[in-house]
């Protein structure tokens, strides 16, 4: 059943405790994965509202570009800053080509029903060179995840009901080489004590100078 999905993630409320932490765990592996952003173009695929990330590194890189169905107006004053707001894969057609050095998708790929094609348009979108940093609930993070929303109260059930899958990294893996990403520049791994996976996957070119 396609997504009924009509806003973006902190639109209507603010992020929850649960939430909040799982941001921040989510942006320390980020900046562990990816390193130094200086001077680097990045992308945030379904960035959420309020856009977090960006707001925390706005001031070092060269241009950030945000995605998502529904922006706060405020984030048109970060320096160098570009908002487009649609759904997911179907906003980047209008992207450049190779034109970013990073691109983002931190819990976002459960809530699409296209999840492959937006693999493909990330693969499309970074420079050789570029990163491709992910995050998505595991399977066994499902159990937790739903305990914590539908039992507790203690993230919105709307965002649990809205999940269309949960990835293992056998199950993230094949996608991102099915997306034009050779295996030995993914990495792929379970984080936050197994209830998200992470994986990174790098846009290189051969040892002939070809894409890859």
């Amino acid at each position: 059943m396609p997504s009924e999905r009509t806003g973006s993630f902190g639109e209507h409320a603010a992020p929850s405790p649960v939430d909040r932490l799982g941001t921040w765990w989510g942006r320390a592996a980020f900046g562990r994965r990816v390193g130094p952003l200086t001077a680097k173009r990045v992308a945030d695929l379904g960035c959420g509202y309020d856009a977090a990330l960006a707001r925390s590194i706005a001031a070092d890189v060269a241009s950030v570009t945000l995605v998502d169905l529904a922006l706060n107006p405020e984030l048109e004053a970060l320096p160098n800053a570009t908002l487009v707001r649609g759904q997911l894969p179907q906003a980047l057609a209008d992207l450049d080509e190779q034109s970013f050095d990073v691109v983002v998708l931190s819990s976002v790929l459960e809530h699409l029903d296209d999840d492959q094609g937006a693999l493909t348009a990330c693969h499309r979108l970074l420079a050789p060179g570029g990163v491709l940093f992910i995050n998505v609930p595991s399977w066994w993070g499902k159990t937790a995840l739903e305990f914590s929303a539908f039992r507790l109260g203690l993230s919105p059930a709307e965002e649990m009901n809205d999940h269309r899958r949960y990835y293992d990294p056998r199950d993230l893996w094949p996608k991102v080489v099915a997306a034009g990403f050779v295996p030995e520049d993914i990495a792929c791994r379970r984080h936050k004590l197994g209830l998200n996976t992470w994986a990174t996957a790098r846009r290189t070119t051969s040892p002939g100078g070809g894409d890859r």
